[in-house]
C-alpha cells in the first residue's frame, strides 16, 4: 500500500468519524488508566457500567488505594478476571497515590511498571491523556491492518511498528481512535459492513474471504 493511498484512508476516517476519541468514561487520567486496565478483554460498555459504580465510590488513586479489594471486586465482579483486576487496580492506586502524588506519570517504563499495565496500555494513555503519537494495538487494530494491508504483522508490536512507520505523521496522534473505531463499527471481525465503508475505494480487502 503505498503513501498516497495511506494518506487518503486516514483522511477519509478522519472526515467520517470528526470526533474519533475512546468510548472509555473517565473525569481524570487516572480514572482513564484503570479504566484501561480493567478493559482487557472486556467490552468498553461492560467496563463503564463497573467503573460507574466503582468511581462514584473512589474515584482518586487515594480513594481507591484505601478501598480494600474485595469491596473493589464487588463493583468490577461483572468483568471478566475480576479478582486478579481488582488486585492490580489496588497495587497500581498505591503506587500513583504514594510515589506520583495521584498523578499518572508521562513516562512508558514507569506506566509499564505498573501491575495490570502492558504495552498496548501504556500506549493508550500516552496517546489520550498526553497526546503522543503512538498506536495501542487492540484486536480492532490488529484485524484491521492485516485485513486491508495497511500495516500487517504476525504480533501487535510488529504491527505497532509498521503502523507508526507507514501511517502518515500528520494522523498518528488520531490513527489510534480512528482505526479502532473504524474496526469495531464497520471492519468488524465477522461480516464486516463493506457497503458502508468510508474508505472501501482504498481498502486492500473488498469482502474477500
Amino acid at each position: 500500500m503505498n503513501l498516497e493511498k495511506r494518506r487518503a484512508i486516514f483522511s477519509t476516517l478522519k472526515e467520517s468519524i470528526p470526533n474519533a476519541k475512546t468510548e472509555l468514561n473517565y473525569s481524570s487520567p487516572f480514572q482513564l488508566l484503570i479504566a484501561v486496565i480493567l478493559s482487557a478483554q472486556a467490552t468498553d460498555t461492560s467496563v463503564n457500567k463497573a467503573t460507574k459504580k466503582l468511581f462514584s465510590v473512589a474515584g482518586s488513586s487515594k480513594e481507591l488505594s484505601k478501598l480494600p479489594i474485595n469491596e473493589i471486586e464487588l463493583y468490577i465482579k461483572t468483568i471478566g478476571l475480576y479478582k486478579n483486576k481488582a488486585k492490580n487496580i489496588s497495587l497500581t492506586s498505591k503506587i500513583i497515590e504514594t510515589n506520583y502524588a495521584g498523578k499518572v506519570p508521562h513516562d512508558r517504563t514507569i506506566l509499564e511498571s505498573l501491575p495490570g499495565v502492558g504495552r498496548k496500555t501504556a500506549n493508550v494513555i500516552l496517546n489520550t491523556i498526553f497526546g503522543d503519537p503512538v498506536i495501542a494495538v487492540d484486536t480492532h487494530i490488529f484485524r484491521l491492518a492485516n485485513r486491508i494491508n495497511l500495516g500487517p504483522g504476525k504480533n501487535p508490536l510488529e504491527v505497532e511498528k509498521k503502523l507508526t512507520k507507514l501511517i502518515p505523521k500528520e494522523f498518528l496522534v488520531d490513527a489510534h481512535h480512528l482505526l479502532i473505531l473504524h474496526g469495531r463499527y464497520v471492519c468488524k471481525a465477522q461480516k464486516p459492513t463493506c457497503n458502508e465503508c468510508a474508505i472501501f475505494e482504498h481498502c486492500e480487502y473488498k469482502g474477500k474471504s
